[in-house]
């Protein structure tokens, strides 16, 4: 496959990008999440020096339950991930599949030109554009930009 045509993040990521601000409270973000129907949400940079964060149900499940602390009295930048890795929205779907590989994190905060969030793309497929692709998922599309055939199933095996 010629490097001329590729998939990228920006064709399977999720544009709906829900924020919210540092100071906000962790009850705050509960109620956002549950409101949203997501289970994190990314948080907003301090100044242009700053990096966006994010904050997830295990952020606040191990950070604030767990502890049995008063969510109304944590504030979200206390509980957050950051850094966070982000992601060009052009960037060649398949390099953005490696760093997620290897580096682990569960998601990747997808940016604009000006750094400003603009999308996730996670290697579950959560994060895909159009029910097609959420099915295929991200590591699926990244199969297919790099020009690689899925194994054969086994003869019997359940799709």
């Amino acid at each position: 496959m010629s490097d001329s045509t590729f998939v990228k993040v920006s064709d399977v990521m999720t544009s709906s990008v829900h924020v919210i601000e540092r100071t906000a409270t962790v009850a705050e973000a509960i109620r956002n999440m549950r409101r949203l129907g997501v289970s994190s949400l990314i948080v907003e940079r301090r100044d242009d020096a700053d990096e966006c964060g994010v904050i997830t149900i295990n952020d606040i499940a191990r950070e604030v339950i767990t502890k049995d602390l008063a969510p109304d009295r944590v504030n979200v930048y206390e509980v957050m991930s950051k850094p966070v890795l982000t992601v060009p929205t052009d960037m060649n779907i398949k390099y953005a599949v490696r760093m997620l590989v290897e580096f682990g994190p569960s998601r990747a905060i997808v940016v604009g030109p000006d750094r400003a969030p603009v999308g996730i793309v996670d290697p579950k497929g959560h994060g895909a554009k159009g029910h097609a692709r959420r099915r295929r998922g991200l590591l699926r599309a990244a199969v297919q930009a790099t020009g690689m055939r899925p194994a054969p199933r086994p003869s019997g095996s359940v799709p």
